[in-house]
């Protein structure tokens, strides 16, 4: 399988950011719609739901608009950082003044509790409470817990907790269908143990035809022979 990275249309480089419109909704990360401080951990968050849906075919967090892109992750996640929601300069957006999330339905109960109800898309999709999705159901009932670990590495709240690149090469899900590297006596990389190699065979290179020389030493005694015959 050889995959292809393509569409930089709306990439940049993190002292360029001047773009209004980052990444697609599917896979846009929660600092970037909160308005918080993002850098290239988010690139990370979007390679963990493109993963996840290359895995099942159906999008990881289909949110039909962006209040309800940030429903499906609070449904999956769990409730943002504090620390991250106020960093964020359109957190209300999202979360109300007393901390709860605006998709869900709060109702406050005699004893002076909040109760809090699931809430719903526009188009009626159900939205659960904040973390009562799981991994697994989300990723249609897969059981592989290395690629779980991994999307869930790439899905940090935090930016600085995320997996970084560096880090996901060295992730046990990658590193068992990774080739292994080198040593650092060896300067060839070792081939993949289902390739193998065949060194050719020299074969003797057949001579070109050369003409037959003359024969000098005969020529010179004919020579000698004529001068003496003088």
């Amino acid at each position: 399988i050889y995959s292809q990275v393509i569409d930089f249309g709306s990439s940049c480089y993190e002292h360029q950011r001047v773009y209004t419109y980052i990444q697609s909704r599917f896979y846009r990360a929660p600092e970037v719609m909160m308005g918080a401080k993002y850098g290239m951990p988010i690139d990370m968050w979007s390679l963990g739901c493109i993963l996840a849906e290359l895995l099942t075919g159906f999008p990881l967090l289909p949110g039909e608009d962006e209040a309800d892109q940030m429903a499906c992750i609070i449904e999956l996640l769990g409730m943002p950082p504090q620390r991250l929601i106020e960093q964020g300069k359109r957190s209300k957006n999202f979360i109300s003044s007393k901390g709860l999330p605006r998709y869900c339905t709060a109702t406050m109960l005699p004893d002076g509790t909040t109760l809090l109800s699931s809430g719903m898309s526009r188009r009626g999709k159900p939205r659960g409470l904040p973390g009562s999705k799981s991994f697994v159901t989300a990723l249609k009932g897969c059981q592989d817990k290395y690629f779980i670990d991994f999307i869930r590495r790439c899905l940090e709240w935090e930016p600085e907790k995320r997996l970084t690149p560096a880090a996901a090469l060295r992730h046990a899900w990658l590193r068992r269908r990774l080739p292994r590297p080198p040593h650092d006596d060896d300067p060839s990389p070792a081939p993949p143990a289902n390739v193998s190699i065949h060194q050719p065979q020299l074969q003797p290179q057949p001579q070109p035809h050369q003409p037959p020389q003359p024969h000098h030493n005969h020529a010179k005694r004919l020579a000698q022979t004529k001068c003496t015959d003088k």
